[in-house]
Protein backbone atom coordinates (compact mmCIF):
# COMPACT_ATOMS: atom_id res chain seq x y z
CA UNK A 1 0.00 0.00 0.00
CA UNK A 2 1.58 3.47 -0.96
CA UNK A 3 0.53 5.94 1.60
CA UNK A 4 1.00 9.77 1.53
CA UNK A 5 2.04 11.46 4.83
CA UNK A 6 1.73 15.39 5.08
CA UNK A 7 3.97 16.90 7.49
CA UNK A 8 5.80 13.58 7.90
CA UNK A 9 8.95 15.01 9.12
CA UNK A 10 7.21 16.82 11.99
CA UNK A 11 6.92 15.94 15.27
CA UNK A 12 3.98 13.47 15.29
CA UNK A 13 4.27 12.27 11.55
CA UNK A 14 7.96 11.18 11.86
CA UNK A 15 6.54 8.83 14.78
CA UNK A 16 3.84 7.29 12.21
CA UNK A 17 6.26 7.08 9.22
CA UNK A 18 8.29 5.28 11.59
CA UNK A 19 5.56 2.52 12.25
CA UNK A 20 4.55 2.81 8.73
CA UNK A 21 7.56 1.81 7.13
CA UNK A 22 8.16 -0.92 9.71
CA UNK A 23 4.63 -2.32 8.94
CA UNK A 24 5.63 -2.83 5.11
CA UNK A 25 3.99 0.56 3.59
CA UNK A 26 5.68 2.61 0.87
CA UNK A 27 5.54 6.11 2.48
CA UNK A 28 6.02 9.24 0.65
CA UNK A 29 6.37 13.19 2.56
CA UNK A 30 5.43 15.93 1.45
CA UNK A 31 6.51 18.65 4.43
CA UNK A 32 7.58 22.20 3.76
CA UNK A 33 9.96 21.84 6.78
CA UNK A 34 8.72 25.15 8.14
CA UNK A 35 8.65 23.08 11.90
CA UNK A 36 10.63 20.69 11.12
CA UNK A 37 14.19 19.72 9.81
CA UNK A 38 15.52 17.32 6.98
CA UNK A 39 17.98 15.38 9.20
CA UNK A 40 14.58 13.96 10.30
CA UNK A 41 14.59 12.13 7.46
CA UNK A 42 17.98 10.67 8.66
CA UNK A 43 16.58 9.30 11.55
CA UNK A 44 13.46 7.93 9.96
CA UNK A 45 15.67 5.93 7.69
CA UNK A 46 17.87 4.71 10.59
CA UNK A 47 15.13 3.06 13.15
CA UNK A 48 12.86 1.90 10.33
CA UNK A 49 15.52 0.14 7.99
CA UNK A 50 13.71 1.91 5.05
CA UNK A 51 14.02 5.09 3.50
CA UNK A 52 10.68 7.58 2.79
CA UNK A 53 10.31 9.13 -0.56
CA UNK A 54 10.86 12.86 -0.11
CA UNK A 55 9.21 16.49 -1.82
CA UNK A 56 10.18 19.47 0.03
CA UNK A 57 6.96 21.87 -0.76
CA UNK A 58 4.34 23.35 0.67
CA UNK A 59 0.55 22.17 0.21
CA UNK A 60 -0.44 25.65 -0.58
CA UNK A 61 1.44 25.33 -3.91
CA UNK A 62 -1.28 23.38 -5.76
CA UNK A 63 0.18 22.57 -9.04
CA UNK A 64 3.33 21.28 -7.22
CA UNK A 65 1.38 19.42 -5.29
CA UNK A 66 -0.98 18.15 -8.23
CA UNK A 67 2.49 16.82 -10.03
CA UNK A 68 3.65 14.75 -6.69
CA UNK A 69 0.01 13.04 -7.50
CA UNK A 70 0.20 12.37 -10.71
CA UNK A 71 3.82 11.31 -10.69
CA UNK A 72 3.01 8.77 -7.66
CA UNK A 73 -0.17 6.18 -7.10
CA UNK A 74 -1.28 6.52 -3.29
CA UNK A 75 -3.48 4.31 -2.09
CA UNK A 76 -4.35 6.93 0.95
CA UNK A 77 -3.61 9.97 3.19
CA UNK A 78 -2.53 10.46 6.35
CA UNK A 79 -2.54 15.21 6.80
CA UNK A 80 -0.54 16.48 9.35
CA UNK A 81 0.39 19.45 7.57
CA UNK A 82 -0.22 22.55 9.54
CA UNK A 83 0.87 24.80 11.32
CA UNK A 84 -0.52 24.60 15.39
CA UNK A 85 0.72 27.38 17.90
CA UNK A 86 -2.98 28.06 19.69
CA UNK A 87 -1.13 31.80 20.95
CA UNK A 88 0.64 32.17 17.33
CA UNK A 89 -3.22 31.70 15.94
CA UNK A 90 -4.43 34.54 17.71
CA UNK A 91 -2.14 36.64 17.19
CA UNK A 92 -1.56 35.92 12.81
CA UNK A 93 -5.14 34.38 12.09
CA UNK A 94 -4.79 35.16 8.18
CA UNK A 95 -1.72 32.99 8.15
CA UNK A 96 -3.44 30.06 10.15
CA UNK A 97 -6.67 30.35 7.91
CA UNK A 98 -4.49 30.55 4.92
CA UNK A 99 -1.57 27.83 5.00
CA UNK A 100 -4.19 25.07 7.07
CA UNK A 101 -7.19 25.79 4.94
CA UNK A 102 -6.08 26.40 1.65
CA UNK A 103 -3.26 23.52 1.90
CA UNK A 104 -6.29 21.04 2.91
CA UNK A 105 -8.83 22.52 0.26
CA UNK A 106 -5.54 21.82 -2.30
CA UNK A 107 -4.64 18.11 -1.01
CA UNK A 108 -8.36 16.86 -1.16
CA UNK A 109 -8.72 18.15 -4.72
CA UNK A 110 -5.57 16.54 -6.09
CA UNK A 111 -7.08 13.49 -4.04
CA UNK A 112 -10.51 13.69 -5.95
CA UNK A 113 -8.24 14.37 -9.13
CA UNK A 114 -6.36 11.39 -8.81
CA UNK A 115 -8.96 8.99 -7.38
CA UNK A 116 -7.60 8.90 -3.75
CA UNK A 117 -10.27 7.80 -1.43
CA UNK A 118 -8.94 7.51 1.83
CA UNK A 119 -7.50 9.91 4.70
CA UNK A 120 -6.54 9.97 8.22
CA UNK A 121 -6.80 13.95 9.45
CA UNK A 122 -4.77 14.98 12.83
CA UNK A 123 -7.51 17.16 14.15
CA UNK A 124 -7.65 18.34 17.79
CA UNK A 125 -9.22 18.10 21.33
CA UNK A 126 -9.76 21.83 20.38
CA UNK A 127 -12.91 20.87 18.61
CA UNK A 128 -14.86 20.67 20.89
CA UNK A 129 -14.74 24.16 22.12
CA UNK A 130 -14.97 25.72 25.75
CA UNK A 131 -18.34 24.78 26.19
CA UNK A 132 -17.14 21.05 26.68
CA UNK A 133 -14.30 21.39 28.97
CA UNK A 134 -13.36 18.45 30.91
CA UNK A 135 -14.06 14.96 29.52
CA UNK A 136 -15.26 14.79 26.34
CA UNK A 137 -16.68 11.91 23.91
CA UNK A 138 -16.86 11.98 20.34
CA UNK A 139 -20.57 12.33 19.85
CA UNK A 140 -20.55 15.76 21.62
CA UNK A 141 -21.12 19.03 19.94
CA UNK A 142 -18.01 20.47 17.95
CA UNK A 143 -17.05 24.23 16.73
CA UNK A 144 -19.19 26.02 19.88
CA UNK A 145 -16.91 28.26 22.10
CA UNK A 146 -13.51 27.49 20.17
CA UNK A 147 -11.38 30.35 21.77
CA UNK A 148 -8.58 30.57 18.70
CA UNK A 149 -8.36 30.13 14.80
CA UNK A 150 -6.34 27.10 15.39
CA UNK A 151 -9.04 25.07 16.45
CA UNK A 152 -11.10 26.74 14.29
CA UNK A 153 -9.07 25.58 11.22
CA UNK A 154 -9.27 21.97 12.58
CA UNK A 155 -13.03 22.42 13.27
CA UNK A 156 -13.64 23.08 9.62
CA UNK A 157 -10.87 20.94 8.06
CA UNK A 158 -13.45 18.23 9.94
CA UNK A 159 -16.68 20.23 8.35
CA UNK A 160 -15.31 19.97 5.00
CA UNK A 161 -14.28 16.15 5.13
CA UNK A 162 -17.61 15.74 6.47
CA UNK A 163 -19.38 17.18 3.10
CA UNK A 164 -17.16 15.04 1.10
CA UNK A 165 -17.67 12.27 2.40
CA UNK A 166 -21.77 13.30 2.01
CA UNK A 167 -20.80 14.08 -1.67
CA UNK A 168 -18.82 11.23 -2.62
CA UNK A 169 -20.46 7.68 -1.09
CA UNK A 170 -16.78 6.07 -1.88
CA UNK A 171 -14.76 8.57 0.34
CA UNK A 172 -13.55 7.89 3.51
CA UNK A 173 -12.10 9.92 6.38
CA UNK A 174 -11.24 9.70 9.62
CA UNK A 175 -10.17 12.58 11.99
CA UNK A 176 -7.80 11.82 15.19
CA UNK A 177 -8.77 14.05 17.84
CA UNK A 178 -5.46 14.67 19.59
CA UNK A 179 -5.28 15.35 22.81
CA UNK A 180 -1.64 16.34 24.40
CA UNK A 181 0.92 14.71 22.53
CA UNK A 182 4.54 14.19 25.04
CA UNK A 183 8.01 12.08 24.65
CA UNK A 184 9.89 11.07 22.11
CA UNK A 185 10.92 7.97 20.04
CA UNK A 186 12.93 5.74 22.94
CA UNK A 187 15.93 5.49 20.65
CA UNK A 188 16.50 9.56 21.39
CA UNK A 189 16.36 9.98 17.70
CA UNK A 190 13.17 11.36 16.68
CA UNK A 191 11.48 13.89 19.13
CA UNK A 192 9.92 17.32 19.15
CA UNK A 193 12.25 19.68 18.26
CA UNK A 194 10.51 23.02 16.96
CA UNK A 195 12.66 25.54 15.24
CA UNK A 196 11.97 29.16 17.49
CA UNK A 197 10.90 29.34 20.71
CA UNK A 198 8.44 26.14 21.95
CA UNK A 199 4.69 26.87 22.28
CA UNK A 200 4.04 23.31 24.07
CA UNK A 201 4.96 22.39 27.16
CA UNK A 202 7.70 19.21 27.09
CA UNK A 203 9.76 20.98 24.64
CA UNK A 204 9.63 24.08 26.46
CA UNK A 205 10.71 22.04 29.78
CA UNK A 206 13.54 20.45 27.48
CA UNK A 207 14.86 23.60 26.41
CA UNK A 208 15.12 24.84 30.22
CA UNK A 209 17.00 21.59 30.59
CA UNK A 210 19.08 21.69 28.21
CA UNK A 211 20.45 25.64 29.89
CA UNK A 212 19.10 26.83 26.19
CA UNK A 213 16.24 28.80 28.00
CA UNK A 214 16.09 30.68 31.59
CA UNK A 215 13.11 29.15 32.96
CA UNK A 216 9.94 27.72 32.03
CA UNK A 217 6.78 29.96 32.16
CA UNK A 218 3.89 28.21 33.61
CA UNK A 219 1.02 30.52 32.15
CA UNK A 220 -1.82 31.04 34.62
CA UNK A 221 -1.83 29.38 38.66
CA UNK A 222 -5.39 30.59 39.21
CA UNK A 223 -7.32 28.39 37.42
CA UNK A 224 -10.13 26.27 38.62
CA UNK A 225 -7.85 23.17 39.20
CA UNK A 226 -6.69 21.37 42.10
CA UNK A 227 -3.08 23.82 42.31
CA UNK A 228 -4.17 26.58 39.89
CA UNK A 229 -2.44 25.72 36.67
CA UNK A 230 -3.93 23.68 33.89
CA UNK A 231 -4.63 20.20 32.68
CA UNK A 232 -4.37 18.45 30.20
CA UNK A 233 -4.47 14.72 28.60
CA UNK A 234 -1.14 14.54 28.22
CA UNK A 235 -0.37 10.81 25.54
CA UNK A 236 3.34 9.63 24.68
CA UNK A 237 3.57 10.52 21.31
CA UNK A 238 4.62 6.62 20.33
CA UNK A 239 0.84 5.98 21.27
CA UNK A 240 -0.62 8.49 19.45
CA UNK A 241 1.60 7.09 16.48
CA UNK A 242 -0.06 3.75 17.02
CA UNK A 243 -2.76 5.03 16.89
CA UNK A 244 -3.09 6.05 13.60
CA UNK A 245 -1.73 2.32 12.29
CA UNK A 246 -5.14 1.16 13.79
CA UNK A 247 -7.30 3.96 12.23
CA UNK A 248 -5.91 2.72 9.39
CA UNK A 249 -8.37 -0.68 9.08
CA UNK A 250 -11.30 1.82 9.75
CA UNK A 251 -11.07 3.35 6.59
CA UNK A 252 -11.80 0.11 4.96
CA UNK A 253 -15.52 1.45 5.75
CA UNK A 254 -17.12 4.36 3.64
CA UNK A 255 -18.33 7.78 5.48
CA UNK A 256 -16.70 10.26 7.99
CA UNK A 257 -15.55 8.75 11.91
CA UNK A 258 -13.72 10.23 14.50
CA UNK A 259 -11.73 9.14 17.52
CA UNK A 260 -10.17 10.74 20.51
CA UNK A 261 -6.59 9.41 20.89
CA UNK A 262 -5.88 10.21 24.65
CA UNK A 263 -5.43 8.33 28.14
CA UNK A 264 -8.26 9.13 29.63
CA UNK A 265 -6.43 10.86 32.67
CA UNK A 266 -5.41 14.94 33.34
CA UNK A 267 -2.39 15.63 34.37
CA UNK A 268 -1.65 19.33 35.45
CA UNK A 269 1.04 21.53 34.10
CA UNK A 270 2.93 21.70 37.86
CA UNK A 271 2.82 17.83 38.29
CA UNK A 272 4.69 17.34 35.08
CA UNK A 273 6.97 19.93 36.26
CA UNK A 274 7.18 17.93 39.80
CA UNK A 275 7.56 14.36 38.03
CA UNK A 276 10.43 15.79 35.27
CA UNK A 277 12.16 16.64 38.70
CA UNK A 278 11.79 13.71 39.97
CA UNK A 279 12.61 11.24 37.10
CA UNK A 280 15.80 13.76 35.88
CA UNK A 281 16.70 14.49 39.86
CA UNK A 282 17.36 18.21 38.70
CA UNK A 283 15.42 21.18 40.13
CA UNK A 284 13.48 22.76 36.25
CA UNK A 285 13.51 26.95 37.27
CA UNK A 286 9.83 28.14 36.69
CA UNK A 287 7.67 30.93 37.00
CA UNK A 288 4.18 32.36 37.11
CA UNK A 289 2.90 34.21 34.09
CA UNK A 290 -0.45 35.80 32.90
CA UNK A 291 -2.83 33.38 31.60
CA UNK A 292 -2.50 32.63 27.41
CA UNK A 293 -5.34 34.07 25.28
CA UNK A 294 -7.62 30.73 24.20
CA UNK A 295 -6.39 28.55 27.25
CA UNK A 296 -9.10 26.17 28.96
CA UNK A 297 -8.84 25.03 32.35
CA UNK A 298 -8.91 21.43 31.46
CA UNK A 299 -9.26 19.51 29.17
CA UNK A 300 -9.12 15.31 28.72
CA UNK A 301 -10.56 12.74 26.43
CA UNK A 302 -12.92 9.68 27.27
CA UNK A 303 -11.07 7.06 24.44
CA UNK A 304 -13.58 4.09 24.95
CA UNK A 305 -14.58 4.41 21.70
CA UNK A 306 -10.71 3.73 19.92
CA UNK A 307 -10.40 1.01 22.26
CA UNK A 308 -13.84 -0.77 21.44
CA UNK A 309 -13.40 0.05 17.40
CA UNK A 310 -9.79 0.33 16.54
CA UNK A 311 -8.51 -2.07 19.73
CA UNK A 312 -6.07 0.99 20.29
CA UNK A 313 -5.57 2.12 23.83
CA UNK A 314 -2.66 4.10 25.55
CA UNK A 315 -0.15 1.91 27.59
CA UNK A 316 2.64 4.68 27.91
CA UNK A 317 3.24 6.83 31.07
CA UNK A 318 4.10 10.37 31.82
CA UNK A 319 7.09 9.00 33.49
CA UNK A 320 7.82 6.92 30.27
CA UNK A 321 7.05 10.26 28.49
CA UNK A 322 9.79 11.90 30.41
CA UNK A 323 12.57 9.55 30.41
CA UNK A 324 12.38 9.14 26.55
CA UNK A 325 12.31 12.89 26.61
CA UNK A 326 15.57 12.89 28.41
CA UNK A 327 16.87 10.13 25.99
CA UNK A 328 16.21 12.60 22.90
CA UNK A 329 17.62 15.71 24.67
CA UNK A 330 21.09 13.53 25.59
CA UNK A 331 21.40 13.15 21.72
CA UNK A 332 20.79 16.81 20.85
CA UNK A 333 22.82 18.76 23.20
Amino acid sequence: MNILVTGGTGYIGSHVVVGLLKSSYNVTIVDSLINSKSSVLENIEKLAGKAPTFYQENLTNFSALEKIFKDNEFDLVIHFAGLKSVSESVEKPIMYYQQNLTGTINLLKCMQEFHVKKIIFSSSATVYGSGNAGECIENMPTGQGITNPYGKTKYMIEEILKDVCTSDPEFSAVALRYFNPVGNHESGLLGEDPNGIPNNLMPYIMKVASGKLEELSIYGNDYDTPDGTCRRDFIHVVDLANGHLAAIKALEAPGFKTYNLGTGTPTSVLEMVETFEKISGKPLPHKFVERRPGDLAEIWANPKKAENELGWKANLTIEDAIRDTLSFLENHQ
